[in-house]
């Protein structure tokens, strides 16, 4: 069976609906797009696994898989147009998200790749009224041969799953977030940057989007995923970046939400980043909110220190967020004959290290060059330190196919 879709000024004909049960009712929809819409075609001929659990099991002419065809794989192989070598942490437009919802008490089921744009939401509904919402973020990497390569993205979905059930939400299964993540890389494959220029961010969200007045679970939720390119987190790039330790406000609190992904512990620290970033500092790092004294973690990421050799980074207890970065460092570390402990930290442990990094996502490793603790001001160094250093270039090399992935991390998409 073949149904095409061509944008950039005519339109899309058909829809793509991943599903890998056949169902009778996969959607067509006619959109309209103007000129400045990107010059691309899809067919659904060359099998591209778009997994979409929970559809219904009736006969349908719909093959159980959404496809690619060589027009689309060979025009989106083509770079966008943009200043790959300008690339900040900003976001830019690309060509598609991809949406599925479920309500209360359901299966998420039925998910399509829409052309990227604004959605609608009542204004009653739960993740505006009451921030029931989650959020995930992994990267996909360009090799020299054009094959990407995506880092770990069934850990981020666990992760979404074990935050979904603290926010009482249902989640997408492991496979429909991986597949549905393949999905989106792939029809945005034109936005994956060069080799060594950047990364293709990827976003995926989860929220209660289903209308609610009084306090409750929301009656319907959906997941969508949008991507953009990007280059480093931090302005200083690779170069140490410098963070004052906030001592009166703080990130999470026991019992409470900081161990998940969930929208809400973001908007927390924007006070205390703010004022950071306005005295010069790059980021802040919290303390714990019952002693005061040892550390949890930056707005964004975890933070490590070195000493003697011995890596340390405070143990996840619920009030830390299980970074993927930071579990990966960890294993790299270990692999390379490395002590690592996970344990309470002390900020004079901190004070006295040798070598900080923070980890993410985003940030991937990060040297420390400074910390400011109550005036005080110590510094590290004006770069990576030995063994920071090593584990970046190990995770890194990893990340991007430069090296063997003996880890079995990486799932490489054509």
């Amino acid at each position: 069976m073949e149904s095409s879709a061509v944008l950039g000024g005519l339109q899309l004909n058909y829809l793509i609906c991943p599903s890998r049960k056949p169902s009778s009712s996969l959607p067509i929809r006619p959109f309209s797009f103007t000129s400045h819409s990107c010059p691309l075609s899809l067919k659904l001929q060359k099998q591209l696994p778009l997994t979409s659990h929970g559809a219904s099991a009736a006969s349908s002419p719909i093959r159980p898989y959404a496809t690619l065809s060589d027009t689309f794989v060979s025009e989106t192989s083509e770079l966008a147009g943009i200043e790959w070598d300008n690339l900040g942490f900003a976001f830019l437009s690309t060509d598609y998200m991809y949406v599925m919802k479920c309500a209360q008490g359901g299966s998420f089921s039925k998910g399509e790749l829409q052309r990227f744009g604004n959605i609608e939401l009542s204004p009653s509904a739960g993740v505006l009224n009451y921030g029931q919402g989650l959020f995930e973020g992994l990267k996909a990497y360009r090799k020299e041969d054009g094959t990407i390569l995506l880092f770990r993205p069934e850990e981020n979905a666990l992760r979404m799953r074990l935050g979904a059930e603290r926010m009482c939400m249902p989640s997408p299964t492991v496979e429909q977030f991986v597949e549905a993540v393949k999905a989106t890389v792939l029809a945005n494959k034109r936005w994956v940057p060069p080799p060594g220029k950047g990364s293709l961010y990827i976003r995926p969200l989860l929220m209660g989007s289903g209308a609610v007045l009084g306090l409750a679970p929301a009656p319907e939720y959906t997941f969508l995923i949008y991507v953009s390119p990007v280059g480093n987190y931090f302005k200083e790039g690779v170069a140490p970046i410098n963070l004052i330790v906030e001592h009166e406000l703080h990130r999470a609190t026991p019992g409470g939400t900081g161990g998940v992904k969930t929208i809400g512990n973001y908007a927390a620290v924007l006070k205390a980043q703010s004022a950071a970033k306005a005295k010069g500092y790059s980021d802040v790092l919290y303390l714990d909110c019952v002693h005061k004294r040892y550390l949890e973690e930056v707005s964004s990421c975890n933070i490590f220190v070195v000493k003697d050799n011995v890596i340390s980074t405070p143990a996840i207890k619920g009030t830390i967020l299980p970074g993927i970065t930071r579990k990966s460092i960890i294993d790299v570390a270990r692999s390379e004959g490395l002590q690592v402990e996970e344990r309470q930290v002390a900020v004079e442990d901190l004070l006295d290290a040798d070598e900080v990094f923070c980890t993410g996502t985003a940030v991937v490793v990060s040297p420390v060059g400074s910390i400011t603790y109550l005036g005080k001001r110590v510094c590290y160094g004006d770069g990576f330190g030995a063994v920071s250093e090593k584990l970046y270039s190990v995770l890194t090399r990893l990340q991007m196919g430069l090296s063997e992935d003996k880890m079995d991390w990486t799932v490489e998409l054509r």
